[in-house]
């Protein structure tokens, strides 16, 4: 796991929450729900490789 992960999570944490805010105080709560959704799938599709790598990495060092 590099660094760069977890500097670009809280970018994308940042930038959806900046959107969120402004939306929601311009009254449109349904697109910020929505832009908060999207926020949190995009960091699980990121988290997703990483993970099948720790899986992968995990089964060399037991060798199952």
């Amino acid at each position: 796991m590099d660094i760069s992960l977890i500097l670009k999570i809280a970018g994308i944490g940042l930038l959806v929450s900046l959107c969120s805010q402004v939306l929601s105080k311009s009254g449109k709560d349904e697109q910020s729900v929505l832009v908060t959704v999207g926020g949190i799938i995009v960091v699980m599709l990121m988290l997703v490789g990483e993970l099948g790598e720790l899986i992968e990495s995990i089964r060399k060092i037991f060798g199952i």
